[in-house]
């Protein structure tokens, strides 16, 4: 009997190690972006995690609380900037170690994700330089042209990335992230060959990229219009069209509250002024000036770009919509976000996972862009000196009467009549003189 309650006891004092040891590892991705590495690791639930560096080599070790792993990991799979390869080991305790070699001394960051679409729970592990970043200088492209004046710079937003694969085609399954990459890849080709413009994009390749850090790279950038390019997807596969979104008023008023609401800690601009130590009602001011030009250059933006997206294809409502995205609620850049398609649609899905089709998206796009910056380029521009040279009046050509020219024969040399030469040089006869100088008017 005492065996029995002896071995009862024993088991009671087991079991809750035993209950913590069902967290399982199933899978392990990495992202190289090109300030960080990020690791995801997916799991059945939330785990207990212990994260600390090593030196000499440099080596990050994560300790997962009554975990084990299910899945094999090659080590040649994990290779970035960051990371030389990939070690674990199951401990004594139960413990599941992971040893990731460094290239570089990091700061490591981690933070549990929440089941979303296809993905369970995970953990993710983001490796970035050690140094300050407040002191890291961004070197960015000189916006300048050798003609005279500065480009206009486009920041380009390709949707979604990494981790994020956004939505999924409904038969070939192709992932928004990869499509909006490649359109976006082609527009900026078609931007850069554009005199007067260039383009830049918030990201390059297949990592994610936080919504807020996007309006901060088309803002390090100097950006004149920020355009995100995404793809539709809803429940209904009969759904179709493209469409074209600005920020609506809801939207600008709760970034503005935002805004003012950290004002003192703010170091981003409004129309180049600092909210930084202006009281709130001047703060205020400031960004609602701000808001409203910008808003509104956002719609004629994007009246053009919608115009030309219904010239390649359906289009999903015949005007511009208004909505909260986050990537429009930059204050100081004019912004909207192109829906191209419905990938959840199966026909508009094999449109827009075809290189044909993107290219056409991207040139509607493009010239959409084009005819808002050539009708109102900014001040400072190599576009609006290019404007100004070409509304100027051509001056009047000037003439030097030699001997035996007569008004009929002068007017007749310039292809203008009579009474305009003679209106424009204020002349009330016949009579001219060797010498003389006519203006010629144009024609």
């Amino acid at each position: 009997m005492k065996k029995i309650i002896f071995l009862l006891s024993l088991f009671c004092l087991i079991l809750p190690g035993l209950a913590m040891a069902n967290t399982s590892i199933h899978g392990v991705r990495m992202w190289n972006a090109p300030d960080h590495t990020r690791l995801v690791f997916d799991v059945s639930k939330q785990v207990q995690h212990r994260l600390f560096s090593l030196q000499g080599p440099h080596r990050l070790v994560i300790d997962f609380e009554q975990t084990a792993l299910k899945t094999q990991l090659k080590a040649d799979r994990f290779k970035s900037r960051h990371v030389s390869t990939l070690r674990y080991a199951s401990q004594p305790d139960g413990k599941l170690r992971v040893v990731l070699d460094l290239t570089q001394a990091v700061r490591p960051r981690s933070f549990m994700l929440r089941p979303s679409g296809q993905y369970g729970h995970r953990l993710v592990i983001d490796l970035y330089d050690k140094k300050d970043a407040a002191a890291a200088v961004q070197k960015v492209k000189k916006n300048t042209n050798p003609r005279g004046g500065r480009d206009v710079v486009i920041a380009i937003d390709a949707g979604h990335g990494g981790e994020d694969p956004g939505a999924l085609g409904s038969v070939l399954k192709t992932k928004e992230k990869v499509i909006t990459l490649a359109i976006a890849r082609k527009l900026k080709k078609l931007i850069d060959a554009e005199p007067g413009m260039r383009a830049v994009l918030t990201r390059t390749g297949d990592y994610y990229v936080g919504l807020r850090k996007r309006m901060k790279i088309a803002r390090r950038e100097h950006a004149d219009f920020f355009v995100s390019i995404h793809a539709d997807a809803f429940r209904n596969k009969k759904a179709k069209g493209a469409s074209v979104f600005v920020l609506s008023n809801r939207g600008a008023s709760s970034e503005a509250a935002r805004w003012l609401a950290a004002k003192e800690n703010a170091a981003d601009l409004v129309g180049g002024v600092s909210l930084d130590g202006k009281d709130d009602v001047l703060a205020s001011v400031l960004l609602d000036l701000a808001q409203t030009g910008t808003l509104a250059a956002s719609m004629r933006a994007a009246r053009t770009v919608h115009r030309e997206m219904g010239r390649i294809g359906t289009l999903h409502g015949n005007k511009v919509q208004n909505a909260g995205f986050m990537v429009l609620k930059s204050p100081d850049i004019p912004s909207m976000l192109v829906e191209t398609g419905f990938i959840s649609n199966p026909s508009e899905e094999r449109k827009l996972a075809s290189a044909s089709y993107q290219k056409k998206v991207a040139k509607a796009v493009f010239r959409g862009i084009r005819e808002y910056f050539h009708s109102e380029p900014p001040l400072g521009t190599r576009l609006a000196m290019l404007k100004q040279q070409k509304n100027q009046k051509p001056s009047a050509a000037r003439y030097v009467i030699r001997r035996g020219d007569t008004l009929s024969t002068i007017a007749s040399r310039h292809k203008v009549s009579i009474a305009a030469l003679r209106s424009v040089n204020r002349i009330t006869s016949d009579r001219i003189r060797v010498g003389q100088v006519l203006r010629i008017p144009s024609t």
